[in-house]
């Protein structure tokens, strides 16, 4: 009996609805339905390590997954009960991980303002980078990251793409001073993308 051989990569769809095909998928209990006009337009990049600093672990998974231990580490008491989650995650080594589908409302910005709107979780695409704020961030990052985000733009119209900071800065610091913000200026030249000011 004939076998059908596998699909050429280059054939292979990059979105099986709203779930990216190059990511490991974890489904986060953490979202709810986007408003029916909404334009998904904002691309907002975030830091984050569990605990602060840590690398590796899986606590990051948990908190998204509403798992975390809350008596595993002190500065879990900080943030005890939170319910938050992201549409994706990059580790340290660049691997990406989707926890939300894009088609929904990720719950990554909280009380935030960009580009003349309110509640950013309701038109814009999370994507959180294992790292520290303020720190710096690794190559496989960066790939990782830009070939995310231009796969995104191939299914909406990103025409920004900024930090926590920039949507909530009253609130929020990161990614931070760390994050080189030439390597998605590089990556997006001349395609109409908007970054925040001093980026």
């Amino acid at each position: 009996m004939a076998t059908r051989s596998p699909e050429p990569a280059a054939r292979r769809p990059a979105w099986h609805g709203g779930w990216y095909a190059n990511a490991r998928r974890m489904d986060s209990p953490n979202h709810g339905p986007r408003p029916p006009q909404a334009s998904v337009d904002l691309i907002v990049v975030h830091s984050i390590s569990l605990p602060p600093g840590e690398f590796g672990g899986d606590h990051v998974h948990r908190l998204f997954m509403n798992r975390l231990d809350w008596d595993a580490h002190p500065y879990f008491q900080q943030i005890r009960g939170l319910e938050v989650s992201t549409h994706f995650f990059i580790t340290r080594a660049g691997v990406l991980w989707q926890f939300v589908d894009v088609g929904r409302r990720a719950w990554h910005a909280g009380r935030s303002h960009y580009r003349g709107r309110d509640a950013c979780n309701d038109d814009s695409i999370g994507v959180e980078l294992e790292g520290l704020e303020g720190g710096s961030f690794e190559q496989a990052q960066y790939a990782t990251l830009v070939t995310l985000c231009k796969a995104l733009r191939q299914r909406y119209p990103v025409r920004y793409i900024a930090g926590h900071e920039h949507i909530a800065p009253e609130r929020k610091h990161d990614p931070g001073p760390g994050f080189d913000w030439r390597v998605l200026h590089g990556a997006f030249a001349g395609t109409g993308v908007l970054f925040p000011p001093g980026c």
